[in-house]
């Protein structure tokens, strides 16, 4: 992440753009809530290998209970017009096609033919370069949603605590304005009496994918063997998801951009923000695929210091048992290690991470020492 002087916004075509191909998030670019299909032509076309920078956008500040209009909707916030970002003003007054009661929430850029890309095959995604572009963001907790659906949101109404009275339910969207303080660049979230709890930037896309090989509507929110909404904090500059090709050209796509978020993203929401994303897109022959992820059946991450087997299922538990299996598969085939030798493995020596528990299909990664094993010693 470079981090940009307090005065500069990222608007599109504006400021440094580092991929050989660039990408905005237009009405003409973008699905609202959406994944692509097998019905999406594509919007891009690039080389294997090939970079590409897009500007994603946040849904926070264009939704329906938002107002649909973010410089109405941040003004409340002090934020002058000239600092809303103009692809957002420009697609929440589109008609891309959005239900707030039937779609996800998530704006998604895409999809990107990869050449030569086949199914079976894995393409391999580098993030090269996250940059901010707006000095501000939201964390958003709606009510029946995150990891207490009943307890929280309170709305400002609420009268105490539990049983003290009656209670409201709706939505709480904290604003976070971003700030640098020693070079670096963190949030700050105001919580009363002039006190502000202040976090590190550690930006992410949430939600990087491949088309998917159904010509039924795919909801944005919930992971998959695709990828999609993953939501594992992990992937930042310098990290590689792997995701298996579903139909020909890969179809590739991203959004649900982050500046921040803890494990688990308890309450519905992470710091969401608006990045502009440099990304390599390569694709993985099928034959070198095993010996590179081992199974290639669903995500897998890597980092410049991990490997990152990935669980996903409705249920946390089996999520949990997937990135078991997974991390074994991955040992096995790729370090030579016996399967029981691996389980022990990981039991010592590797960490299983809840990635999310809000998106309906809940994530697990494993993170695994490269620096454990032969090879890297």
């Amino acid at each position: 992440m470079s981090p940009l002087p307090e005065d500069v916004m990222l608007q599109p075509h504006n400021g440094p753009i580092g991929g050989t191909h660039y990408l905005p998030s237009t009405p003409d670019t973008c699905l609202w809530g959406r994944l692509p299909d097998r019905r999406h032509e594509p919007v891009l076309r690039v080389g294997s290998g090939e970079t590409v920078t897009i500007d994603t956008l946040s849904h926070e500040g264009i939704l329906e209970d938002q107002g649909r209009d973010p410089v109405g909707y941040l003004k409340q916030f002090d934020v002058p017009s000239d600092r809303v970002l103009t692809d957002a003003r420009d697609l929440a007054a589109s008609d891309v096609a959005h239900d707030y009661d039937a779609d996800g929430p998530h704006v998604v850029t895409g999809p990107i033919t990869v050449a030569g890309a086949e199914p079976g095959d894995l393409l391999r995604i580098e993030v090269l370069d996250l940059l901010v572009r707006a000095p501000y963001g939201f964390i958003s907790s709606r009510h029946g949603y995150g990891a207490l659906p009943g307890e929280y949101p309170l709305t400002p109404t609420d009268t105490g605590p539990a049983g003290d009275g009656p209670r409201e339910y709706g939505t709480v969207s904290h604003f976070t304005e971003v700030i640098h303080h020693g070079g670096r660049l963190f949030g700050t979230l105001p919580y009363g009496d002039g006190r502000a709890a202040r976090f590190p930037l550690a930006p992410f896309l949430g939600l990087m994918g491949v088309a998917v090989d159904t010509d039924e509507p795919v909801h944005s929110v919930p992971p998959g063997a695709f990828g999609g909404n993953l939501d594992i904090n992990e992937l930042q500059v310098g990290s590689t998801l792997y995701l298996p090709v579903q139909l020909p050209g890969a179809g590739f796509y991203a959004g649900d951009p982050h500046y921040a978020q803890g494990d688990g993203e308890v309450a519905l929401t992470a710091l969401e923000a608006p990045l502009r994303a440099t990304l390599r897109l390569s694709v993985i022959p099928r034959a070198q695929a095993a010996g590179l992820v081992g199974a290639v059946d669903g995500p897998f991450g890597e980092t410049a210091t991990h490997w990152l087997p990935v669980g996903l299922h409705a249920d946390l538990d089996e999520a949990m048992r997937r990135a078991v299996r997974a991390a074994v598969d991955f040992l096995v085939r790729t370090q030579g290690m016996p399967p029981q030798t691996a389980l022990a493995y990981l039991s010592a020596a590797a960490d299983f991470e809840v990635s999310q528990v809000v998106d309906g299909v809940k994530g697990i990664h494993c993170l695994i020492r490269k620096a454990d094993f032969p090879a890297h010693f």
